[in-house]
């Protein structure tokens, strides 16, 4: 089964097809990604990936959920600076 890992950053989509077995995990295909380039060489001004903070589809889920042929797995970084915190800002309120 063929399943595609993306880990994006504002500029740059780091992005590769691993194949795995039947049955395999969210972890599984970040394992697989993980060995292959792009993602083997990150920059070092890129953080690695959190194998917690991950998702399909745009939809966050565990590490443990098992994964379909043709699945985009999203690895998720943590956010700059809050949504919530940065809207009041632009909108001139605390």
């Amino acid at each position: 089964m063929r399943v595609e890992v993306v880990y994006a950053f504002p500029r740059t989509c780091y992005s590769v097809e691993v194949g795995i077995e039947e049955g395999a995990t969210v972890a599984d295909a970040v394992r697989a990604a993980m060995a292959l380039e792009p993602f083997r060489s990150l920059p070092a001004s890129r953080p690695p990936p959190d194998a917690n903070k991950v998702g399909i589809f745009g939809r966050a889920v565990a590490p443990d959920t098992r994964v379909s042929d043709g699945d985009r797995v999203e690895l998720y970084r943590d956010l700059a600076q809050d949504p919530r915190e940065l809207r009041r800002e632009r909108a001139g309120t605390s």
